[in-house]
């Protein structure tokens, strides 16, 4: 018997390039998971890049241009319409694209590692030090985390500092249950039981065999979670408590648009839609990657657009005899 030993016999270095090529693979497969790739990347270049274009047309006024609609007739700065102050509403949207992903991304990265080191570390060693982490996060849990921004942002001073590390306190318990959950059922196979049986200890453990078995699923969460970190600043930057003037983030244009939406609707309208679209375009992104690094829904990717949506079995290789 005679099988196809070609995988096996490649370097690690051909398998690595070959699995980054089924990645871009899987991903082009996907028209919708590729036109959210797309808008996001998008938005970060916008955000990034394009306050390099700009300049201070975030802050230049001009009080004979208030309010103008949008139109290609003002220059292209003005091309989305001006505020109340005369304020390019397109270089806004850039800068206060910039301001709300400094918020969100150090938030969910803050605690996407300490939650889920915490919860592998809790999941693995089970006993006391599971149940006190249990605990503390059914206790943060308790409280519904924009609620707990609002009275903290509240007792303090409204920065973007105090937003970062008062969302990322919030949203530890999520990275930490989930990761104990894994973990905790990693713990029992025997890949684990046979790297404790030759010694390794419990630290190497963790970072060797059970972090990359983890790490998907809270990439997965985390990429659903930087929809709720990016609502709730716009929430809390709408209702006055987070992101504070001269700074600007899509929900403070939406709350300082709001009172001339009968007059000057594109000054609220166009922040909304922009963290709709991002909102929308990272939660369909996270259902594809949920699917990509699941080895059991993989292969349903690989089908044609068409046959998705049927049931039927993935094809499996042919053994040569």
């Amino acid at each position: 018997m005679t099988a196809t030993l070609d995988t096996a016999a490649q370097p690690e270095d051909a398998r690595s390039q070959a699995g980054r090529t089924r990645w871009w693979t899987l991903l082009l497969r996907d028209r919708v998971a590729t036109a959210a790739a797309v808008v996001l990347l998008l938005v970060v270049l916008a955000t990034t890049l394009g306050q390099l274009l700009i300049g201070d047309l975030d802050t230049k006024q001009n009080l004979r241009a208030t309010n103008t609609p949008p139109g290609f007739g003002h220059g292209w700065e003005f091309v989305l319409g001006s505020d109340a102050l005369g304020r390019s509403v397109l270089a806004r949207l850039m800068v206060a694209g910039g301001t709300s992903l400094s918020v969100a991304v150090p938030a969910v990265l803050i605690s996407l590692i300490v939650g889920g080191a915490w919860g592998m570390w809790a999941g693995y060693h089970r006993g006391w030090r599971e149940n006190v982490s249990m605990r503390v996060a059914d206790i943060i849990l308790s409280f519904p985390s924009l609620l707990l921004a609002v009275v903290v942002l509240y007792i303090f001073s409204p920065s973007a500092a105090n937003i970062v590390a008062v969302l990322a306190i919030a949203r530890i318990p999520v990275y930490l249950r989930t990761a104990r959950a894994e973990s905790a059922e990693l713990r029992g196979r025997l890949f684990v039981d046979a790297a404790r049986t030759f010694g390794t200890r419990s630290g190497a453990v963790i970072v060797r065999h059970i972090a990359p078995v983890v790490a998907p699923t809270l990439l997965t969460v985390a990429t659903v979670d930087f929809c709720f970190v990016m609502l709730a600043e716009s929430s809390l930057s709408f209702l006055g408590i987070g992101i504070q003037p001269p700074d600007v983030s899509w929900g403070l244009m939406v709350a300082q648009g709001r009172q001339y939406l009968q007059t000057a609707w594109w000054t609220a309208v166009f922040p909304g839609l922009a963290i709709v679209i991002t909102t929308v375009s990272a939660t369909l992104l996270a259902s594809w990657f949920r699917l990509a690094t699941d080895p059991a829904q993989r292969w349903r990717l690989a089908l044609p657009r068409g046959r998705r949506g049927r049931r039927s079995a993935p094809v499996l290789p042919e053994v040569t005899q």
